[in-house]
């Protein structure tokens, strides 16, 4: 189905998202002492933002001090764009809150949905690829930047099944909704290579369906392989061909600050900063500037 929407939106005069050129890491509980003690070489730190709603406590007191040292990401996980009714007004309040007192370079939300009726699942659950899908996607995106008063980046998800009544390549219906939102992408290559993987589909062609002024931000992660297919868990070390895809992400679209997201089996801290230096490597290995 060819994608018929207009141009891309003029920017507008919401806070747009930027965090340095460089490597960044997710911050856990787990490394919070050792982290302010060493102070590891990287560029950038990101966290879950619902990890932080809270009025004060340990979590925030840790992340306001590793915010004076390092560029901070509010990563979302329970916003739900793509669920059909309203958007919860008390979740977009608590991160406003959270972006007003931490002040991030960043704020990214998933491209699914995770809610319905006031219930949540507790999972990111692809969307039907379709044109009735992307106007409520995009409209909850426009909301969503609207009451927040910046821009959001969103992310593409992994996926293990596929709905038969898609009319919309995921790649299209990505840069559409970013279109039509007026928002930024989040391009996640190890969920392009998880989901390329499970549905055979050309995880190149993905990427070159994306145009690189659109892409803020790239993560990185670990998989398992599961029976029948490859399972999302950013539970172990990038996988070689999601490297293979990342250095074709960077020959694409440029340094892009990338994120190693490790989020189940937390390893020590220095594994971590051992896997962003990887993707520090290659980005100075003389990729400057987009395709």
């Amino acid at each position: 189905m060819a994608i018929t929407g207009g141009p891309m939106e003029p920017p507008h005069q919401r806070l747009r998202s930027r965090l340095p050129p460089r490597e960044g890491i997710g911050l856990r509980a787990a490394h919070y002492r050792e982290l302010l003690a060493t102070r590891p070489n990287v560029g950038w730190l990101e966290v879950h933002s619902e990890n932080y709603f809270g009025a004060g406590g340990q979590p925030l007191h840790y992340l306001e001090r590793a915010r004076e040292h390092y560029p901070l990401s509010l990563h979302g996980v329970g916003l739900s764009l793509g669920s059909v009714g309203p958007l919860d007004r008390e979740h977009l309040r608590r991160l406003r809150a959270l972006a007003q007192r931490m002040e991030p370079a960043v704020v990214s939300e998933h491209l699914c949905w995770g809610s319905f009726g006031g219930r949540h699942v507790n999972d990111l659950v692809p969307l039907p690829y379709t044109e009735e899908a992307l106007e409520v996607v995009s409209a909850h995106i426009r909301e969503a930047q609207d009451f927040l008063g910046r821009e959001i980046l969103i992310e593409n998800v992994s996926s293990y099944l596929q709905f038969a009544h898609s009319t919309i390549p995921e790649w299209e219906f990505l840069v559409e909704a970013a279109r039509r939102g007026g928002c930024g992408i989040l391009l996640d290559v190890n969920n392009i290579y998880v989901s390329s993987a499970n549905h055979a589909f050309d995880a190149a062609r993905y990427l070159g369906a994306i145009p690189a002024p659109l892409v803020r931000e790239i993560h990185l992660a670990g998989f398992d392989r599961g029976p029948d297919c490859l399972i999302d868990t950013h539970g172990t070390r990038v996988a070689e061909p999601v490297w293979s895809l990342y250095r074709k992400a960077l020959d694409r679209f440029g340094r892009v600050p990338t994120l190693i997201e490790w989020d189940t089996d937390i390893p020590d801290l220095a594994v971590l900063v051992e896997e962003a230096h990887k993707a520090r490597t290659m980005m100075e290995a003389g990729i400057a500037e987009p395709a």
